[in-house]
């Protein structure tokens, strides 16, 4: 599996201009395996630890990309579901265990390790993607509706899924005459005390 970071890319992120970096660094598994990409700029070394190696810093190496600060690698045998973290090795000579800030998945606390996710959705919005650019947004008021998905509403106790909160939400925010909905947090992330602004 070749690396997916071109030059271009490189730029881009030197420039703090790249916004597709989700699908460059973080987890992705491929045909070859799982690719793993991680900027750690200062790191000594740094290798993927997980179930697979026993949680061991430096049986799985990853490899510094130019001057990028950016490690890569791809790990055999490593797939879907599968926990990890970095273990990245500072100047100072400790090695720091971290969570990946692009997993698409992570823990839910007390645990803290990242989880390779595959995404298998199946979108079926292409016609509405397709007109949404011909309505005339610019030309009508916007009112903002920001909702946190975890405490928005509970079902004794409990976080609704991503499908009740869908139509439930979705209800509500008509009924009240917003016209956007502003979700939080809308990607997995290790504390939720923070309600996802880390992310």
């Amino acid at each position: 599996m070749t690396s997916p970071l071109t030059s271009d890319d490189l730029f881009l992120f030197n420039q703090g201009t790249h916004y597709r970096l989700y699908q460059k660094l973080g987890a992705h598994v491929g045909d070859g395996g799982t690719r793993f990409a991680v900027w750690a700029p200062n790191g000594k070394q740094v290798s993927v630890i997980g179930d697979w190696n026993g949680w061991t810093a430096g049986k799985d190496l990853l490899h510094p990309r130019e001057s990028s600060g950016i490690w890569e690698g791809v790990l055999k045998g490593i797939g879907h579901g599968a926990r990890y973290k970095y273990a990245i090795v500072g100047p100072d000579d400790v090695t720091r265990e971290k969570a990946d800030p692009f997993a698409a998945r992570a823990e839910h606390p007390p645990a803290t390790a990242s989880v390779v996710w595959q995404a298998r959705h199946e979108w079926s919005d292409s016609a509405w993607m397709k007109s949404r650019g011909s309505k005339l947004a610019h030309h009508a008021p916007v009112s903002i509706y920001e909702a946190h998905l975890g405490s928005w509403r509970r079902d004794h106790g409990e976080v609704l899924g991503y499908r009740e909160l869908g139509e439930q939400l979705g209800d509500h925010v008509a009924a009240l005459g917003f016209t956007h909905i502003e979700l939080m947090p809308i990607m997995e992330h290790p504390f939720y005390g923070s309600w996802g602004y880390q992310v």
